[in-house]
């Protein structure tokens, strides 16, 4: 179940290493050499927008983070970072954290205050995700303090799979598309399958984190066989979703 486990981390970790690539190639080459109108050169909901400052430094905040959430989330769950560099595990926690509730309140203020949204059900299902994030962040932060290590490492990956529910979102559309061909979805992100596969996007990785980890608490080797084969079907779909991403959604931008 542990090796199953693993496996699904190595994938995602290439996943958001691409993603990782994409944002700095793309959105922070641009915003280095102040070519913000560049940022829509890849198709965006709604990008830099002449003469709306508050908005364009919101959006450039956000991405941008967005680089340092994921790869500091990525830091956190490694096991041997945490056992041989503790330090480095308590402040790089303090930085994912703090980052994460910084990018959803600001993620709150793109979508409705700056109404970045296709359909109002994915503004709705992205709002959902922000709120999660908030509550589990300062649960994750709050048993940190306690030195409830057990109850904290719980809400940590619960924090680290909803502040990548962005990621989550692109990666399951992929696989969605490339196993069924679109079926089920449009371009304004409400078709039946769209609504699903946006709340799906982070409430499916907690239900099976949720599983794993009740799997590792129980004796019975056949819930942990069933668990490792539903973490190899994981596996299978989230390479699935990454390969598209970076073929078809990241891949172009990441030159």
């Amino acid at each position: 179940m542990r090796r199953s486990g693993l496996i699904w981390f190595l994938v995602a970790a290439i996943g958001q290493g691409a993603f990782i690539w994409m944002i700095l190639a793309h959105f922070g080459r641009r915003t280095l050499v102040g070519d913000f109108a560049g940022w829509n050169d890849k198709p965006l909901i709604k990008g830099y927008v002449t003469g709306d400052d508050a908005g364009n430094l919101m959006f450039a905040v956000h991405v941008l983070l967005a680089a340092i959430v994921t790869l500091g989330g990525l830091m956190q769950l490694i096991p041997a970072l945490r056992r041989r560099a503790p330090g480095l595990h308590r402040w790089n926690g303090r930085v994912f954290l703090i980052t994460a509730i910084i990018m959803a309140l600001g993620g709150l203020w793109l979508t409705w205050g700056r109404e970045t949204y296709l359909s109002l059900i994915s503004a709705v299902a992205v709002s959902v995700d922000g709120v999660l994030i908030l509550v589990f962040a300062a649960l994750a932060w709050r048993t940190a303090v306690r030195r409830d290590f057990e109850a904290h490492r719980r809400w940590a990956m619960r924090t680290f799979l909803v502040v990548n529910g962005v990621w989550f979102l692109r990666v399951a559309l992929m696989a969605w598309a490339i196993a069924t061909g679109g079926l089920g979805m449009n371009q304004s992100l409400s078709g039946p399958a769209d609504v699903v596969l946006q709340f799906c996007a982070y409430l499916l990785p907690l239900a099976v984190l949720e599983a794993y980890l009740r799997a590792g608490r129980s004796g019975d080797p056949a819930v942990k066989r069933l668990t490792a084969a539903g973490m190899i079907l994981a596996t299978a779909v989230t390479a699935l979703g990454v390969f598209g991403a970076v073929a078809f959604m990241w891949g172009p931008y990441m030159i």
